[in-house]
């Protein structure tokens, strides 16, 4: 009988695609998924496999393409946030419906980050889909969700590799998927994959850079949105500055954006590395932040295999421990607790801050 898995799916934007190939592979070798924590993507993928409709989810964002993904873009000029994500929550509640989390069939929890009283939110009760929202809320990118005097955002912005709350959840082992890995010199998509499949997303790529369909295709047509948007604005409101032109105003704004994203993804991957020196997971799945950028959303086919790969290539690894270990005739610990190897009483230490659980 195979182990029983609390897994937990960390942030990571478009990497969180990779969530869905370990999540593949886990089913495909029989280990039973007993509880779920996710952060972002992670929050997202993990609540709809709960859900039961991840197959539907998965057949969606594999047909989507340059410019299917171009008008998931719900631009807006608030002040909390440069976009939206209305079009894509519509269509979650239309995969998902109106599903509560302590109806799901395990115990699952999405983090979020509560600017106002500056700390962790867990959900593990009430709306999926708002506690969904909740967690992919990237500061000043995606406009937060505000909740009595909460101001709910991502929760990577203070644990992007939820571990802690599958702790209390007897399980055989903890898995983990860090989709903000760090590694010594950046490393593509491709040089990860196996050779046939490296030749299939590079082809890919190719044809997408001839229809204008390649990530930077992409990025100009944010732009335009972005330079489209702030035309209309300027017909309600007038420049403070009859030298500066839209364009160049424009260029600013999407700096900003860039920006912060860069520097949200580095924070991501220190607190990520932070998080699994203290709370060791049994089995640990990293994927490079270097393989895609965040938002190249058109790449799900290729980074859904990733997953499944190197969500292989880490399970050979436990399973060749455990076979290892049985051979000498030493027990398995069928119920154990993550534990930092420097101590020995398994105590687990206490967290930066308290998290309040909503519901």
């Amino acid at each position: 009988m195979k182990p029983r898995v609390s897994l937990v799916l960390g942030s990571g934007g478009a990497r969180g695609y990779a969530h869905i190939g370990v999540i593949e592979e886990l089913e495909a070798r029989g280990y039973e998924i007993v509880a779920l924590s996710g952060c972002s993507m992670g929050a997202l993928i993990g609540g709809v496999y709960a859900a039961g409709r991840l197959q539907g989810y998965r057949d969606w964002v594999c047909q989507l393409d340059y410019f299917d993904v171009l008008r998931l873009v719900d631009i807006t000029w608030s002040a909390m946030g440069a976009m939206r994500a209305g079009k894509v929550m519509t269509k979650l509640e239309s995969l998902v419906g109106d599903i509560r989390i302590e109806d799901l069939p395990m115990p699952f929890t999405a983090v979020a980050t509560d600017l106002t009283r500056q700390r962790e939110v867990w959900f593990q009760s009430g709306s999926l889909l708002r506690a969904i929202r909740a967690s992919i809320a990237v500061p000043g990118i995606i406009t937060p969700v505000q909740d009595g005097g909460q101001v709910l955002v991502d929760g990577g912005l203070l644990n992007p590799l939820p571990i802690i709350p599958t702790v209390s959840v007897p399980a055989d082992i903890v898995l983990a998927v860090n989709a903000t890995a760090q590694t010594p010199r950046p490393v593509s998509l491709e040089d990860l994959l196996p050779a046939d499949q490296a030749a299939e997303e590079h082809a890919r790529e190719i044809e997408r850079e001839a229809e204008g369909k390649s990530f930077s295709g992409w990025v100009k047509g944010v732009r335009t949105r972005v330079q489209d948007m702030i035309s209309s604005f300027s017909d309600e409101e007038e420049s403070t500055s009859e030298s500066t032109s839209w364009s160049s105003q424009t260029e600013r704004a999407w700096s900003k954006l860039d920006m912060m994203l860069a520097s949200f993804d580095i924070t991501q991957a220190a607190l990520a590395k932070y998080k699994v020196a203290g709370y060791p997971p049994d089995v640990l799945i990293e994927v490079p932040k270097s393989v895609c950028g965040a938002y190249e959303f058109h790449r799900a086919e290729a980074l859904i295999e990733l997953g499944r790969y190197l969500a292989a290539q880490a399970l050979d690894r436990y399973e060749g421990r455990q076979d290892h270990t049985v051979a000498a005739g030493e027990p398995v610990d069928s119920h154990r607790q993550p534990a930092s190897s420097a101590d020995p009483q398994r105590r687990l230490p206490l967290p930066l801050s308290s998290p309040k659980r909503n519901g």
